[in-house]
């Protein structure tokens, strides 16, 4: 599950607002779909760790594109 959302972040860094939100909100609604989960608040918790899982993968994209850049001027 957590290197499914690394990669979801690192694909979709560029656009790091909408991947984080898309996180929060769609990782929670896998979960219940598929019946791991109920609804209750330990959803919540898995809503944050989403949102931590795919923000390292925004960071190692940024990174890489801010390094890209750097070299290429």
């Amino acid at each position: 599950m957590i290197p499914t959302l690394i990669l979801f972040g690192l694909l979709f860094g560029r656009w790091w607002r909408p991947s984080l939100i898309a996180a929060a909100l769609g990782w929670p609604i896998l979960l219940v779909a598929d019946g791991s989960m109920g609804v209750g608040p330990a959803l919540l918790g898995a809503s944050a760790l989403a949102v931590v899982n795919t923000a390292v993968g925004v960071l190692v994209h940024q990174g890489i594109r801010r390094a890209v850049r750097t070299t290429s001027s």
